[in-house]
């Protein structure tokens, strides 16, 4: 069977962000990461005390938390518009640990702030589905009316006890009462989903995105775990046996994740952007270039696309 969807210009078998971007602003739109200065609570001790086992305060590894936000948003605008030669339009994400474990107050003066950037084309805001008050909501869903608003839910697996060994510090019931709400208000949606977490086989990974699956998420984001230094995951992976997956290994899980996938839910990552010069393992996973190679190449020798297996 022909792969009956052509996601982008080059003919991917996956709904790509690129793809829904130039289909809904007309053009390619860059990411600028924030750092908005706010920690966790599981970080502070109000549920939990050193983050999850993975965390690297969020991955923001080039933000500047010293800076403000305006003065970060004026730097990723220079840095992403010396690289391209000219000025593009950019999505303003606020990644770096919980973006809604703060005041609503706060967050809509951050918000005014980046929407007063005319390059701001949307804004994606990282947190948790535990930190979602009801006056947090409303500022939300007033903001999704304003601009291109995506909520990014840590979602990472369906498996409590999983959960409990990455210290989430956050039930899937309490994730999947977050995404309901987040939902509800008609907000759109991406859930962040690790592959490789510690004692999950490959059955577990998919369960966790046939879950995923049955949501209708609006967007995902699939990515292996990273072992990156300082953080928990890294003591562990040093004292302990911790067997990763190979490369061939995730490529064939990704290609059997996409299958079960709504062909709407758009693919906004399926690999990860960790931090190279801390990375201890998985090595390969530096060359991102090869790992989408060679996830287009199994894709396209199975002659198989995101969404086969899909059931609605």
């Amino acid at each position: 069977m022909k792969n009956p969807f052509r996601y982008s210009s080059d003919n991917k078998r996956y709904h790509t962000l690129n793809y829904y971007n130039r289909s809904n602003f007309g053009e390619k739109i860059y990411k600028a990461v924030l750092n908005c200065g706010f920690t966790c609570p599981n970080i502070d001790g109000s549920k939990g005390i050193g983050g999850c086992i993975f965390c690297d305060a969020g991955s923001g590894y080039f933000t500047r938390p010293e800076l403000t936000v305006s003065q970060q948003l004026d730097s990723e605008i220079r840095r992403i518009s010396a690289k391209l030669g000219y000025v593009p339009r950019i999505a303003a994400y606020l990644q770096s640990n919980t973006n809604t474990y703060t005041s609503p107050e706060i967050l809509r003066s951050i918000m005014e702030d980046i929407l007063s950037y005319h390059e701001v084309a949307g804004v994606a805001i990282g947190t948790r589905s535990d930190c979602l008050a009801d006056d947090m909501l409303d500022l939300l869903e007033y903001y999704s009316h304003r601009t291109a608003l995506t909520v990014e839910l840590g979602m990472q697996t369906v498996h409590e006890k999983t959960i409990t060994l990455i210290n989430r510090c956050c039930t899937h019931s309490e994730f999947l009462e977050g995404y309901n709400k987040i939902k509800e208000r008609g907000i759109r949606v991406c859930l962040h989903i690790i592959n490789g977490l510690p004692d999950e086989s490959a059955d577990m990974m998919l369960e966790t995105v046939r879950q995923a699956a049955a949501l209708s998420p609006d967007a995902v984001k699939l990515q292996m775990l990273h072992v990156i230094r300082g953080t928990k995951l890294a003591e562990m992976y040093s004292k302990v046996s911790m067997e990763l997956l190979s490369k061939d290994e995730y490529i064939d899980i990704i290609v059997r994740q996409l299958e079960l996938l709504p062909p709407e839910t758009v693919i906004e990552r399926i690999t990860g952007d960790g931090d190279k010069s801390k990375l201890i393992a998985p090595m390969w996973s530096a060359d991102k270039i090869s790992v989408l190679g060679g996830i287009d190449k199994r894709l396209a020798e199975l002659d198989t696309y995101q969404g086969r297996l899909y059931k609605r």
